[in-house]
């Protein structure tokens, strides 16, 4: 079976469409255990898009860096975040959409149009949107913004890394690996784990219960 490569016909339908600002969102780090949920939003300029953009888990981390470099250097480009305090109060699905809100927010352009990644529109957008499942391998727009918020949510748990070493952040991202639960095991559960997820609720839960 062909894999799909992401093109621009959902943004030039669009902009045929009457539509003036058509931007891509998209969002990474729903699945680990620490760290924020980083959301991006980009408006690609047509006769500006750099070549190779795809869904960001098929590229390279090298590659990944060279073209978000290129994005920011090219498009409107917009990174935002929902906090782990945010995900544990909000649950990560909303937490997500939160994301996204802000990052179509923080562009310089305001959007009349959005390209979202996923099956579910967030709440109380004031623009026309339209849902694409696995829409990083259809639409250069969202893979751009997943190339975008993976960058940048790397970075972050790079840094964390610094912060609390030992749970192998800059190689897991957060995301409950062998070694990540082995940590939250030896080590505890750190500010920036998620109480909320299943892993982490059950350590807490387990010092509650073995507390005199």
């Amino acid at each position: 079976m062909d894999i799909p490569c992401p093109d621009f016909s959902h943004e030039t339908a669009a902009l045929e469409g009457g539509f003036t600002c058509v931007v891509g969102v998209d969002e990474v780090g729903r699945g680990p255990l620490a760290g924020p949920v980083t959301a991006a939003a980009v408006r690609l300029i047509p006769g500006c898009i750099p070549e190779g953009l795809n869904d960001s888990k098929k590229l390279t981390a090298g590659r990944r860096q060279e073209l978000c470099l290129q994005l920011h250097a090219c498009a409107e480009v917009s990174v935002a975040h929902a906090s782990v305090e945010e995900i544990d109060s909000l649950n990560i699905l909303r937490a997500s959409h939160l994301a996204m809100a802000r990052a179509i927010a923080g562009l310089p352009t305001k959007p009349d149009f959005a390209l979202i990644d996923g099956h579910i529109i967030p709440v109380g957008l004031p623009h026309k949107c339209r849902a694409l499942v696995r829409g990083d391998s259809l639409s250069l727009s969202i893979a751009a913004a997943s190339i975008v918020a993976k960058v940048a949510r790397d970075a972050i748990m790079v840094d964390l890394e610094q912060h609390h070493p030992g749970y192998g952040w800059r190689r897991n991202a957060g995301y409950p690996t062998k070694d990540h639960l082995a940590a939250l095991l030896n080590l505890g559960v750190t500010p920036h784990h998620r109480r909320s997820f299943k892993p982490v609720h059950n350590i807490l839960y387990q010092e509650i219960s073995l507390t005199p």
